[in-house]
């Protein structure tokens, strides 16, 4: 069994990111020395919408267990399901088994590096409205940040000031920036590198969320489970699948169990060779 410590650490990490970020934004709402365009009790209500719903689902995701622990797997032996000999069970379809959790995992798409659990049946609503609202609040720290880069770029381009966006770790190290300069270019090209990849991931798992696949499905070109985007919206979210990137705490049953999943066409009988992702 995986002990505590492996799943803390990258969460630790995460929340450590989210906290720094949001600070930074803070930072620049209450002390720059140009007024945001906008009044600041909207940028500040935006911005706690924005991390109570980062946080809110990562808490979620992360206290759902989408593992086979605790599931009745009766029957497995005549339905044909596949055995884990790690687990030393049966395993339904799309269940596959995770060697970071040592668990098998219903509906499994992926280890999730940066929170230290999979994603899988019960917590996949989770993941993609963290996924949405992480785009959304690195959204708008980089814009935020696009000011103070602009400023810097009208005094004229510099090698100080090439080497502060790019490399702040060598020009603290050589000691041409304060610490304080330093984390808060940190944390701004944090917001912008982070967007970039945020941005790809969410256009890869809406676009597996639509066609109802799993990124094991997706390596493999399987698209058996795919009963229209609607139904497999439905099927990752829930009946309220329009109004759970309001609030991580709406309620919204999910059609399955994670054991029997309805397909379009007989789904065939994945390689003996598994794949590891």
């Amino acid at each position: 069994m995986p002990s505590r410590a492996g799943p803390c650490l990258p969460l630790a990490v995460t929340l450590a990111l989210v906290g720094a970020a949001a600070a930074e934004v803070l930072c620049l709402l209450l002390w720059a020395e140009a007024p945001p365009a906008l009044p600041l009790a909207l940028h500040l209500a935006a911005l706690l919408f924005l991390l109570a719903n980062v946080l809110g689902n990562m808490v979620l995701f992360v206290s759902a267990n989408p593992s086979v622990r605790g599931v009745l797997l009766a029957g497995a032996v005549g339905q044909g399901w596949e055995y884990c000999y790690s687990c030393q069970t049966h395993v339904p379809p799309r269940c596959h088994h995770c060697y970071t959790c040592n668990v098998c995992v219903l509906r499994r798409d992926h280890h999730c590096a940066l929170l230290g659990r999979c994603v899988g049946h019960r917590n996949h609503r989770y993941f993609l409205c963290l996924l949405l609202h992480g785009w959304a609040a690195l959204l708008y720290a980089s814009l935020l940040n696009a000011g103070v880069f602009a400023a810097l770029l009208r005094e004229g381009v510099t090698l100080h000031g090439v080497l502060l966006l790019f490399t702040p770790w060598l020009m603290l190290l050589t000691g041409q920036v304060s610490p304080s300069t330093f984390i808060y270019t940190f944390v701004a090209d944090s917001c912008v590198v982070s967007f970039l990849f945020c941005s790809a991931f969410l256009l890869f798992h809406v676009l597996l969320s639509l066609r109802g696949q799993t990124t094991r499905e997706w390596f493999g070109e399987n698209r058996c489970y795919d009963l229209g985007w609607r139904r497999n919206l439905q099927e990752a979210l829930g009946d309220r699948w329009h109004l759970v990137w309001l609030c991580p705490f709406l309620i919204s049953s999910l059609p399955g169990d994670g054991v029997v999943f309805e397909s379009r066409t007989p789904c065939t009988k994945p390689s003996a060779k598994p794949i590891v992702l």
